[in-house]
């Protein structure tokens, strides 16, 4: 199936009973998107609002909501996308067996951009005429959750030279003129930062077009993280099964399959854009950001407005990575020479936890026992400075043997990784780096620190549930284990002086031979909620701490400027004063959209998403 726009994909999801309607008006502010994450997480069909208050548009949401809808909606190009990558990631693969690759060639005709005029459907609309959706309470007003934003550099205006990336978009409130400015939040290692940095050198404005809608695979391409000199506009017409059409009018590229398209030109002040629920299930704060002068806003007359809700993972962008990950698997062998896989970990945030399985290949006569991370060291290198993987916080890797835990069950490889560390030789930090925008771990925007675990066999000590008594006096203490070896532990709340974790150390020290079973202890604000799932301890654990304040040990040294200890490893997630807020449900509007369900519905599952 090819899709020419959005409606064509609603049409065909309606057809294969893969989208329900809501005709009743429906309120944009929380009640849509909190409709959206309960159909989410009951793994419900898309969404098509067919009235929306306030704004003539109708809207659709959680089209990816799950993994199998997605691969349907990409059915006629996916296999063939994978081919591609896969021969450009070996293109040995087409000598061994070209008849293999001999259905590329369509895909590769239709990765080139096709120069065509706008029709007469589009009118001119005003931002102010948009569904103004606020997800979240305390956001800062309506936000665009799937733009497709396109940038160029300023002295080569060619569409091979654009690119395509996913911003959020604030359309409204803080200081924002209505209908004249808009916010344009985007974060370090992003393309269009290269594109302004260009413009501002040249002294020439950057003009960027906002498209909302067009045909899914275009969506998907804005948040591919593809090699540079690969054009998204590209990818967007090879997953489409159809070129990516556009036109060039005074200075700005428009995308002709799009719904909607916002034409604007970056100012040289920036205003304050936030707060917003992010991926990372924490509010990002208000904070200075580029301003889009708008320009024109333009709408199909049929135009129907994607959007889409993040929150605490798993949300609809949890199927966006999956999707990358099954097309984009082949490469990493690759781009990372000796990396064998890697996988961000979703339930964490993606970004601030990543794991990584490498190879040893440097000194193999040495025999087993006596091994250790050598060229995994080299590769965990690689990975912090390969495309968006730099912007990882924890970095677990492990060199391939035997034994080596299939990655995806992240428990079990975190708890094979502290089998294997030598708490005094591998574990290796990089302070006062940059930092994913999100992570407010490090105290300051964009900055704070990493850390690579990494292991080899032989196995150094195996992990167990133990009985466990704490005695620091007068420390409110409660623990509870979350997996074999690691354990959460209740602590009082935060306070800079850290008197308690000192405390806590040396009793570990003077209690040295009952912690021989014990790799890892998250120091929290409550253990039941960590030890609960392991979903929760991934969250709390990797979103609330910065390794290089926020990591502790027994016998803790320095040597030659390498800070050592033995196990377990202590890390401080509790909430510190300096970290963004957690998302919270509104009560009120649950009771709201109660109406949009049948009698009796229960919401019971959704009490996961109030922490």
């Amino acid at each position: 199936m090819t899709y020419t726009s959005l409606e064509d994909c609603v049409k065909d999801l309606e057809k294969h009973q893969f989208l329900v309607r809501i005709k009743e008006e429906i309120d944009p502010y929380l009640e849509m998107a909190l409709v959206h994450r309960i159909l989410f997480l009951q793994n419900g069909p898309a969404i098509f609002y067919e009235t929306i208050k306030g704004s003539k548009f109708p809207a659709i949401s959680n089209i990816f909501g799950n993994y199998e809808r997605a691969k349907f909606i990409f059915r006629s190009s996916f296999d063939k996308i994978k081919k591609l990558i896969e021969l450009r990631a070996n293109i040995e693969q087409f000598q061994k067996n070209p008849l293999r690759y001999i259905s590329l060639i369509s895909t590769l005709w239709n990765s080139l951009p096709k120069k065509g005029s706008l029709k007469s459907n589009y009118q001119e609309i005003k931002i102010s005429e948009l569904p103004f959706i606020v997800n979240w309470k305390k956001d800062g007003g309506p936000y665009i959750t799937l733009p497709i934003v396109l940038s160029y550099d300023v002295e080569k205006p060619k569409i091979l030279k654009t690119n395509l990336g996913m911003y959020r978009i604030q359309l409204a409130g803080n200081q924002y003129k209505l209908n004249e400015e808009i916010g344009l939040h985007y974060q370090i290692h992003r393309g269009i930062g290269i594109h302004h940095q260009k413009a501002i050198q040249c002294n020439k404005p950057l003009k960027v077009s906002i498209f909302v809608g067009g045909p899914p695979a275009h969506t998907l391409a804005a948040v591919m993280p593809l090699p540079e000199g690969l054009p998204e506009v590209a990818f967007a017409g090879a997953l489409a099964n159809r070129r990516f059409r556009y036109v060039f009018d005074q200075g700005y590229f428009i995308s002709i399959d799009s719904d909607f398209c916002i034409l604007g030109e970056v100012q040289n002040y920036l205003l304050p854009e936030g707060p917003f629920g992010d991926h990372l299930g924490y509010y990002s704060l208000k904070h200075n950001f580029p301003v889009l002068k708008v320009e024109k806003v333009i709408a199909k007359k049929n135009a129907i407005w994607p959007f889409t809700v993040v929150g605490r993972p798993p949300q609809e962008d949890t199927i966006f990575g999956k999707i990358i990950h099954e097309l984009t698997q082949s490469m990493v062998p690759n781009s990372l020479p000796g990396v064998r896989k890697v996988h961000a970990v979703d339930e964490a945030g993606v970004h601030p936890l990543l794991l990584a399985i490498g190879s040893e290949r440097y000194i193999p006569y040495i025999p087993n026992q006596k091994k250790q991370p050598m060229e995994i060291l080299t590769q965990a290198n690689a990975i912090l400075g390969f495309n968006q993987l730099s912007l990882a916080k924890y970095l677990f890797i492990v060199a391939e043997d035997s034994d080596t835990p299939d990655i995806h069950n992240v428990m079990e490889f975190i708890k094979y990784t502290l089998e294997r560390i030598d708490f005094s030789r591998d574990i290796h930090f990089l302070t006062n780096t940059t930092m994913d925008t999100l992570d407010y771990s490090g105290g300051k925007l964009n900055f704070g620190s990493k850390v690579i675990f990494s292991a080899t066999n032989p196995k150094k000590r195996t992990l167990s549930i133990q009985n466990l008594h704490f005695d620091l006096k007068h420390t409110k203490i409660k623990h509870q284990w979350v997996y074999p070896g690691i354990l959460a532990l209740e602590m009082q709340a935060y306070n800079k002086e850290k008197n308690d974790i000192k405390k806590l150390i040396q009793f570990i020290e003077k209690n040295h031979t009952d912690f021989s079973t014990t790799g890892m202890i998250v120091l929290c604000n409550d253990a039941e909620f960590v030890a609960k799932n392991y979903k929760n301890f991934l969250w709390v654990t990797f979103t609330r701490s910065n390794p290089a304040t926020d990591i502790y040990g027994p016998f803790q040294k320095f040597l030659n400027k390498h800070w050592y200890c033995e196990n377990p490893i202590i890390i401080d997630a509790r909430i510190k004063p300096h970290l963004a807020p957690p998302l919270e449900e509104d009560k009120k509007t649950i009771e709201k959209v109660k109406r949009f369900f049948k009698k009796g519905a229960s919401l019971e599952k959704f009490e996961f998403f109030i922490p």
